[in-house]
């Protein structure tokens, strides 16, 4: 039996990283998922390489600003597995500049992406959650939506935030239509996100001594925290926030 039998989730950001990660991990755990994202060749490879497994998934194309993107991935998810049950909100984007270096572009382009993508994933996962009897909405934050950082991008900070009290409007609103919602907060993981600064040995060292735990995050650790909220065994667990990152924000 796997953990995600009988369900079908939506993954944004799918096709490399924490996102395909994800679907890897769902599809094995018995769910039949539909991914998206914009990196269309990637994304598509991995929908080959999980069906020759003998794994339900799909590929589609998703720009997660557009909310035409958005209705259509809801819409092929409910069309070809029958309904929806989960939804993950992974895809973001860091642009590393200070506040002073930050154009009005780079704002724009961040909260798009990190922020009104969410919004609008949910808005459309809703409606189809409801018809299902329910679902769970994950939002990926970042231990940057608890925090500051001497070293952290203003404008991703600020997406992160909202991500992590959006959820929580979620999480209270829509608790009677038995939609869960909760936020994870990852402290750095290795991904292609942060790939530039793991090669700074300099910076490397520096955030090493800022994690208890003595080591980088890698992907699995994410999924694993996604796994558990999507599945039944977090029924009771919403509005919540799940710290995934070697103890850096403990102390």
């Amino acid at each position: 039996m796997g953990r995600l039998d009988g369900k079908v989730a939506l993954i944004s950001g799918g096709a490399r990283g924490q996102g395909a990660t994800e679907t890897r991990l769902f599809v094995r755990e018995g769910a039949k998922v539909v991914f998206g994202d914009i990196l269309d060749a990637e994304g598509q490879e991995v929908e080959a390489e999980l069906r020759a497994a003998g794994g339900e998934a799909t590929y589609v194309h998703l720009d997660v600003t557009s909310e035409r993107d958005w209705h259509a991935a809801v819409e092929m998810a409910v069309r070809q597995y029958g309904q929806l049950h989960v939804l993950v909100n992974n895809a973001g984007i860091i642009i590393r500049k200070s506040i002073e270096e930050t154009s009005v572009e780079d704002w724009d382009r961040t909260q798009g992406i990190n922020v009104k993508g969410v919004f609008l994933g949910t808005k459309y996962a809703i409606p189809a959650m409801r018809q299902a009897g329910g679902g769970s909405i994950i939002n990926i934050s970042s231990i940057a939506g608890l925090v500051g950082s001497t070293y952290g991008s203003a404008a991703y900070i600020a997406s992160k935030g909202a991500v992590r009290l959006f959820t929580k409007a979620t999480a209270i609103q829509h608790a009677k239509d038995h939609i869960r919602c909760n936020s994870i907060h990852p402290g750095p993981i290795e991904t292609p996100m942060i790939q530039d600064t793991l090669e700074d040995q300099a910076f490397l060292q520096e955030r090493l001594r800022r994690i208890p735990l003595g080591r980088i995050g890698k992907v699995e650790d994410v999924a694993y925290g996604v796994l558990y909220l999507a599945s039944d065994e977090s029924s009771y667990v919403t509005g919540s926030e799940l710290v995934i990152d070697g103890g850096s924000t403990a102390q």
